[in-house]
């Protein structure tokens, strides 16, 4: 009985992991063992850090909007709360833009969120 060859299905998997390894130093590029385990890892942190990104953005957000709003003598905490009861439904990436690049705009919404926040608390 022949034996069943498995060159086409060798080789297409060495050279999608040597492709996917295009780029890395020395032999984590041109020796498949050290290949592999480098592009492995390589996913594992990338899968990992596409989460984290997300967290890293809402902090810059945060910051962002901190600091604009304290130009108008508000904390975060207080402007979102104003934001909330006023009935303002934007999110904190379009806040923060609009504390970089509109803040006029910003301003009015700091108005808003201070007067809202003037009728909860005497009610």
């Amino acid at each position: 009985m022949s034996r069943a060859g498995r060159t086409v299905h060798s080789r297409r998997r060495r050279k999608r992991v040597l492709k996917a390894a295009k780029g890395f130093f020395g032999g984590r590029r041109k020796l498949f063992t050290v290949a592999k385990h480098a592009v492995d890892k390589g996913q594992q942190y990338a899968f990992r850090d596409r989460r984290a990104r997300k967290r890293e953005f809402r902090r810059l957000w945060i910051v962002r909007i901190n600091a604009a709003a304290r130009q108008h003598d508000l904390s975060y905490s207080r402007f979102i709360a104003g934001l909330k009861a006023a009935g303002v439904d934007l999110d904190r990436s379009v806040l923060a833009d609009l504390a970089v690049n509109d803040p006029p705009a910003f301003a009015e919404l700091a108005s808003v969120a201070k007067e809202h926040l003037g009728s909860t608390a005497a009610a």
